[in-house]
């Protein structure tokens, strides 16, 4: 369910983001001709033999709706003038007619290998994802962390950072087990590699090649490639370990309800009562873990890009399911070529991996300078008793009954039978 919500999310996206062609094969051919007169009447396209016209590739220049109906039109064998005639040919279909089949993919041709996967020679279905990576995905995710890096330094300016009430006991309790600090800093330093280098990837060419070279972002960017396709590896076990460690300490309960209400200390002075993990940490743990992993099943989408097509089977179950009607959309394809599937799925991974990233910038804001303590707890695992006092108090006080009880018993132990 949660993929068929993304891909749906996903598709409004390329509907609203999508070049003007893209839309015109959703219209129906009413609505169309009354939306645009031009299109009511056919241009007279008898001097070209039912080609384009210069009216044709002029409006597809100027970026205005351009029918392409009549290209599907492809020649016949019995249209054409016999090989004893005079101008006779072979048959019916000219070189033209042949990459305009091509061109929509209703060419009967055969491959000696590959399989249907070959036979797709072109398809402009690239276009809409292009388009839509040059723009809105760069624009509005470049927006999306700089505002949120902008937001956190404003924060600090006006609350500074949160202090530990009061003076440190000198008293240490431990917070996180050695294999837990593993899996967290594996899972952290291998998610900022692949931010990193994803973002080399879209924005190099506007940021990178245009003041130190071309060659210099090749080599940056074939390097950025092998680091993130390599890396994801070590993600996707960190994300794994981090799971099965913590998920139980991250399920809601009621004491999340009064973090929310005490705006979980960051505003204010008061400290709300917490478990190992407050809800604002269970705010980024399942965020990691959902994103996480959606990020983690498009990657793999598109390292195997002919095994794991995502797309089409996701869209024929919310077409089953009447999904796309609740936008107002029309069925949603499900005949997609292997490139449209690794369009579909780079998209949903770029646009995941934008607000996983802005999450955790707010994340490691909180984790360094944010907050008094904290790094000390994913540091050496130990934190000051009067931190854990102060932001995690139900959690401290069972690790003190646990530790008295255990104190107890070994005292026990030692002290000879009366």
């Amino acid at each position: 369910m949660l993929r068929s919500l993304a891909a749906l999310l996903l598709t409004l996206l390329f509907a609203f983001a999508g070049p003007a062609t893209a839309q015109e094969a959703a219209e129906a051919p009413g609505v169309a001709e009354a939306a645009d007169p031009a299109r009511a009447a056919a241009p007279d396209r008898s001097a070209t033999g039912g080609a384009q016209t210069l009216e044709d590739i002029l409006r597809r220049q100027r970026g205005e709706p351009v029918d392409n109906e009549f290209r599907r039109d492809f020649g016949e064998d019995n249209t054409a003038a016999g090989i004893a005639s005079q101008l006779g040919t072979l048959g019916g279909a000219s070189d033209p007619e042949l990459w305009r089949a091509l061109r929509f993919d209703e060419a009967n041709i055969t491959v000696s290998a590959g399989g249907d996967v070959e036979k797709v020679l072109m398809q402009d279905g690239g276009m809409a994802w292009y388009e839509f990576r040059q723009g809105p995905l760069k624009i509005y995710g470049g927006y999306l962390l700089l505002g949120t890096v902008g937001f956190l330094i404003l924060f600090f300016l006006l609350r500074g950072r949160i202090r530990i009430d009061g003076e440190k006991t000198g008293r240490t309790v431990t917070r996180f087990q050695f294999v837990e600090r593993m899996a967290h800093w594996i899972l952290a330093a291998s998610f900022i590699l692949l931010g990193i280098t994803g973002l080399l990837s879209l924005f190099g060419r506007w940021f990178i090649a245009p003041y130190v070279g071309k060659e210099f972002n090749s080599t940056l960017l074939i390097g950025s490639k092998f680091i993130h396709n390599n890396v994801s590896w070590a993600f996707m076990l960190a994300l794994v370990m981090v799971f099965v460690m913590w998920v139980w300490h991250n399920l809601p309960d009621r004491t999340d309800l009064k973090w929310f209400a005490q705006a979980g200390g960051i505003i204010g002075s008061k400290h709300p009562p917490a478990k190992k993990f407050n809800a604002g940490q269970k705010l980024i743990f399942w965020s990691v873990i959902l994103l996480g992993g959606s990020i983690s099943v498009s990657g793999l989408s598109l390292l195997f890009p002919f095994e794991l097509p995502l797309f089409a089977k996701t869209f024929a179950v919310m077409n089953d399911l009447g999904m796309p009607g609740w936008v107002g959309l029309g069925s949603l394809p499900t005949d997609l070529a292997p490139q449209e599937e690794m369009a579909l799925a780079q998209a949903w991974h770029a646009i995941v991996s934008f607000v996983l990233m802005a999450i955790i910038i707010a994340h490691i804001y909180i984790g360094s300078v944010g907050m008094e303590g904290a790094y000390d707890a994913m540091g050496s695992g130990e934190v000051d008793e009067a931190w854990a006092h102060q932001h995690h108090s139900i959690w401290y006080e069972r690790v003190k009954d646990k530790q008295m009880h255990e104190d107890n018993r070994a005292l026990a132990e030692r002290s000879p039978a009366e």
